[in-house]
């Protein structure tokens, strides 16, 4: 999950096998081509080119692809993932300090 984008992050990693992608990519094809589809009469046709673009859709979607147009910064093998978390919360940002501890509102309840 990207929190609704990679460019607010310290970092964005993935491992080799990441898919990138708004959704599902079965359900992407299914309403992007929704028209396209129904247009196709065959069923084997159809289910051919609904095959055929889910298979163009996760080729677009590797994490190898996705960080080639920088849009996550690194692709690392897995036994580096311990190294990463760790440099990540070494890099982020300290909160700021707490001043006291504030009650909830027990009325709202």
């Amino acid at each position: 999950m990207a929190g609704g984008g990679f460019h607010a992050q310290n970092f964005t990693i993935s491992w080799p096998t990441g898919e990138f992608g708004g959704m599902g990519f079965e359900g992407a094809v299914r309403l992007g081509f929704r028209k396209e589809m129904e247009a196709i009469e065959d069923p084997v046709e159809r289910d051919k080119f609904f095959r055929d673009k889910v298979a163009k859709f996760y080729e677009n979607g590797k994490a190898i692809n996705i960080a080639s147009v920088l849009e996550i910064d690194q692709v690392i093998d897995p036994i580096e993932t311990r190294h990463w978390i760790i440099r990540g919360l070494r890099s982020a940002a300290r909160p700021p300090q707490r001043t006291g501890r504030k009650r909830p509102c027990v009325d709202a309840w």
